[in-house]
């Protein structure tokens, strides 16, 4: 069993208490840090030796909020995952903070399991988006005409091993179950995921996601996350 390291950032107290408290009672959890504001995080990375897996990230902070964090982490520590969990539920910043590469969006009120849940399979397979975010992603990209990504009518861009590898993230595969299915190694998965990204300009395995739908890879069900 891996452990997953955290980071929870937030400004209230009372609630960092009480999220590490249910995180602390998952044994491949291990909460490292906790964060008053995105500035506090961003200098703890800066000088720590131990890099959190996984951030909690609020999104309403003092000094720096969770957009602004979540953006300058991903230009130095794009292989960290960044979960928003937080008490709004506008379409604004739930596509903010996607377009910034959060790999998964919370609301404070859901369910202490479905925090778990989420932590686990985007520690695992990269994002983790429920109906209600899908949907908004979607939308986003109807109503933009596909301009939020890079065109890639050149039907070249991929080719058909990366097309296979991107099926398979978009059907939430994990780099083992990908190379098993392909008969590949899991450092040829990790190649192909990385040419990806650099070809669609993705910010990361989330972003492929968003690909994905755009390109009718997968469909948005009520099943998705299952």
């Amino acid at each position: 069993m891996n452990i997953i390291n955290i980071v929870i950032a937030d400004d209230e107290q009372l609630f960092r208490s009480g999220i590490r408290f249910l995180l602390d009672r998952e044994v491949n959890f291990n909460v490292i840090f906790e964060a008053e504001n995105g500035l506090e995080l961003i200098d703890f990375l800066s000088t720590t030796e131990e890099f959190p897996d996984v951030i909690l990230m609020d999104l309403k902070m003092p000094q720096m909020n969770g957009i602004e964090a979540t953006k300058a982490i991903h230009k130095t520590h794009s292989d960290i995952k960044i979960i928003a969990l937080t008490s709004f539920d506008g379409k604004s910043f739930i596509t903010n903070m996607i377009d910034v590469g959060a790999s998964s969006y919370l609301l404070k009120n859901t369910s202490p399991k479905a925090v778990v849940h989420t932590i686990n399979e985007v520690y695992e397979k990269g994002f983790y988006y429920d109906e209600k975010v899908l949907k908004i992603i979607h939308e986003n990209i109807i109503s933009s005409s596909g301009k939020r990504i890079k065109s890639d009518l050149d039907k070249n861009l991929l080719s058909k091993r990366e097309i296979d590898v991107l099926e398979l993230i978009c059907n939430q595969c994990t780099t083992s179950e990908i190379a098993e299915q392909l008969f590949i190694s899991p450092r040829t998965v990790e190649g192909h995921r990385n040419n990806l990204l650099l070809k669609t300009q993705s910010k990361n395995v989330a972003g492929l996601v968003i690909y994905g739908i755009q390109k009718k890879l997968i469909e948005i069900t009520l099943d998705f996350n299952l």
